[in-house]
């Protein structure tokens, strides 16, 4: 598959991925990477992160472990990411927890842990980071979800912390317009990432989720990346405010049944 990234110039740029160690995150880690940026990665497993950056020049690159639902790591995270590289030009909040269940089965630590990282997470990360961008002129994507547009079956906390998220993004872009600070996100539906193995293993469930996607498959993280360097690139220099969906036209269907 085609990486969808070549026309995208990122040389002298530095980027910083939130959750760059897998899933969605990997693959726009790499794809920035690909367009010559340099990256900073964050996450919990330092492994994944330092897998995730193996075959860049080291200069470039930059694992840097962080808990994205602790305040204090989130402060530290871009702090050294300014001190190694001078500036941050673009942020991908990326890192996102997942919980379903209905709202009687969701106990208060699956709550708290999943508002920690989607919402809390994101708060900070942006009261942190949009004063570095509006020195640098940068931009923020995040990775919102078409959960955060609309409703799904028994999982109402994930939707919630989705939709903060996007009306964050959607907010934010009109506060920091006029500091030069550009905020927009991409929404995936469902993806083949490891988060939601349960699904794409299970040959009679994934058939009944694609049967809902236009183009008659689920999403690649591979499918996301280029979504998200094109907002950050000058491409979209007049773009703000915006949730990108990149769901292979899950969203254009009212509900009713395929005929």
């Amino acid at each position: 598959m085609s990486t969808g990234t070549a026309q995208f110039d990122f040389t002298d740029s530095v980027v910083l991925v939130t959750g760059g160690g897998s899933g969605i995150g990997l693959a726009i880690t790499r794809a920035f990477l690909a367009a010559g940026a340099t990256v900073a990665v964050a996450g919990r497993r330092r492994e994944a992160l330092e897998d995730a950056l193996r075959d860049a020049p080291p200069e470039r690159t930059a694992a840097v472990p962080t808990d994205l639902a602790d305040k204090e790591q989130i402060g530290h995270l871009v702090d050294e990411v300014v001190a190694r590289f001078g500036r941050i030009d673009v942020v991908v909040s990326n890192a996102a927890g997942y919980a379903n269940g209905g709202i009687t089965d969701l106990d208060d630590a699956d709550w708290e842990a999943l508002r920690a990282t989607n919402v809390d997470g994101f708060f900070h990360l942006a009261k942190k980071v949009l004063p570095v961008l509006a020195r640098s002129g940068g931009n923020l994507v995040a990775v919102s979800s078409v959960s955060g547009l609309l409703g799904d079956w028994g999982q109402a906390g994930y939707n919630a912390s989705k939709a903060a998220v996007s009306n964050f993004v959607r907010s934010l872009a009109l506060d920091w317009g006029p500091a030069g600070v550009r905020l927009n996100a991409v929404a995936p539906a469902l993806t083949r990432t490891g988060a939601v193995s349960a699904v794409t293993e299970d040959p009679e469930l994934l058939a009944r989720f694609v049967d809902r996607v236009a183009l008659g498959r689920i999403g690649e993280p591979e499918d996301i990346a280029p979504a998200v360097l094109f907002l950050a690139s000058d491409a979209a220099r007049y773009v703000t405010g915006t949730i990108l969906p990149v769901d292979g036209g899950t969203g254009a269907s009212t509900g009713q049944a395929r005929p």
